[in-house]
């Protein structure tokens, strides 16, 4: 299989899908488009040929057969892979998972557009700033904060679920931008974002995303260049 992404330093939704791949252990290959959102860019043009959502991530079967969101991608891989615990086992602690990862798909929108992912970028001052001025990401943090402390402490850890499952891997890339903004959490869910980004598949993304070395105005609101 192919998984195609955009930059490990800004694709969140890619990260997620990757995450899960390499933390299953699944073989695939990644292959890497430069995000580039000008009509008619080679980011485009490769993914047209591929999906007709034109977006990233999609997985791609040796035969040409295509997968794209990141839902998605996390059932097919759980219906390939019965044998490994994509999802928890039990029904309704795997009915909780789904619920977590719905909800991380289509909401925390203010969280989102004020905090885009940047792996590299340290911006605790620019995190105080919306912290102080926007309410609807307070909202956010706070819900995640909730969601993050019920599901540990139903569990005990370090995990959501326990062990590491797809509803991990789509809250990576929040972990990311949860601390590379310095925004403030309560002492379970700091814990938490200390077991994603020490588990190997994250900090394997992580060290990719810093190797990089690619500015994309385009992802940089707070930023002219690299610091």
């Amino acid at each position: 299989m192919k998984l195609y992404i955009g930059n490990k330093n800004y694709s969140s939704w890619s990260m997620r899908a990757g995450v899960l791949l390499a933390a299953f252990k699944i073989p695939h290959e990644a292959v890497l488009l430069r995000l580039d959102m000008t009509p008619g860019s080679a980011f485009y043009e490769t993914l047209a040929r591929i999906t007709p959502a034109a977006r990233v991530p999609v997985l791609v079967e040796d035969d040409g057969f295509a997968v794209w969101d990141t839902l998605a991608i996390a059932e097919y891989l759980a219906d390939r892979h019965p044998e490994l615990a994509i999802w928890p086992r039990d029904a309704r602690q795997r009915a909780r998972a789904r619920s977590v990862c719905a909800e991380m798909h289509a909401g925390f929108g203010r969280l989102r557009t004020v905090c885009p992912m940047n792996i590299e970028a340290a911006l605790p001052e620019v995190g105080a700033r919306l912290m102080a001025e926007d309410t609807g990401l307070r909202q956010d943090l706070a819900r995640i904060d909730q969601l993050w402390s019920e599901a540990l402490a139903a569990s005990g850890g370090p995990f959501l679920f326990g062990s590491f499952s797809a509803a991990d891997a789509f809250f990576a890339p929040v972990v990311m931008r949860v601390t590379r903004y310095g925004l403030p959490l309560s002492a379970a869910a700091a814990a938490y974002c200390q077991a994603i980004e020490a588990h190997p598949a994250v900090a394997a993304w992580v060290a990719d995303a810093l190797l990089e070395r690619d500015f994309i105005p385009e992802d940089e609101p707070y930023r002219t260049a690299r610091t």
